[in-house]
């Protein structure tokens, strides 16, 4: 294992996948802060000390609260794939410069994503960084396929 944490592209690898899930991680508290900024609450323990008039104003959906929900969602998808492969690939021997290159096109493809969904920017942004993340995914699946393959 200490020989595992002196590989540059382990550690490279570490590094990006740390910071994708700490993007994800905080989608939840950014979620939370739309609640209560939209009055937008999801379950009857939230308002439960409304009277009851105002409670069933609070418990509705909210158009800004649903969209960081599914951008949430989104990264749970794509980044937990990511830090599965990722490792994978990582642990196969890449050439660091092109290790570097899949981690970084993914993590700068995440936090685009994020900027064109919570801003509303006009497609094709945010089609086309999901696209670019989830092509990173596939390019080191295949290599670690291809470099492990046994069937």
């Amino acid at each position: 294992m200490a020989k595992l944490m002196e590989d540059e592209v382990f550690m490279a690898f570490t590094t990006y996948a740390v910071i994708v899930v700490l993007k994800m991680l905080l989608m939840a508290p950014l979620t939370a802060f739309y609640r209560i900024t939209r009055g937008a609450f999801a379950n009857e323990e939230d308002v439960a000390r409304k009277p009851a008039e105002e409670r069933k104003k609070l418990l509705m959906n909210h158009p800004d609260v649903e969209r960081v929900r599914r951008c949430h969602q989104n990264d749970i998808e794509n980044i937990i794939p990511f830090v599965l492969v990722g490792l994978l690939y990582a642990l196969t021997g890449p050439v660091l410069s092109v290790a570097l290159l899949h981690f970084r096109i993914f993590a700068g493809s995440r936090i685009c994503h994020t900027i064109a969904y919570l801003f509303s920017l006009p497609q094709p942004s945010r089609g086309l960084s999901w696209v670019i993340g989830l092509l990173v995914n596939f390019s080191m699946s295949y290599s670690v396929l291809s470099t492990v393959l046994y069937l």
